[in-house]
């Protein structure tokens, strides 16, 4: 069975971290594209990081360069987002979703992808 599970959300003060994880069954990821998605209430959702199958190059929306990192294990067959310096404007559903081979442009449209996760809560608060 295809499936991806995401885990790691939480609570977390502005200026804390948090570590996502996506994993996947019943596919590799390593042979995926997998993005990370979020969406706040009354927002569009949007694409956060993505990691290119095999090479593993990444991409970032501009919002959390320089903060967020995402890697693949492809030992655990997960793909993981750190997130560091959070601040409310984070607080989101945070989802992944992958699709097979490598997305050569618009990596943060959520139309390309084929398999998606149920999401993990993300709330930065004090």
């Amino acid at each position: 069975q295809v499936q991806l599970v995401e885990s790691g959300g939480g609570l977390v003060q502005p200026g804390g971290s948090l570590r996502l994880s996506c994993a996947a069954s019943g596919f590799t990821l390593d042979y995926y594209t997998t993005t990370w998605f979020r969406q706040a209430p009354g927002k569009e959702r949007e694409g956060v990081s993505c990691i290119s199958s095999s090479d593993g190059i990444t991409s970032y929306a501009d919002s959390v360069k320089g903060r967020f990192t995402i890697s693949r294990d492809n030992a655990k067959n997960t793909v993981y987002l750190q997130m560091n310096s959070l601040n409310p404007e984070d607080t989101a559903v945070y989802s992944c979703a992958a699709v097979p081979g490598r997305i050569y442009s618009s990596w943060y449209e959520s139309e390309w992808y084929d398999y998606w996760g149920q999401g993990t809560q993300v709330t930065v608060s004090s």
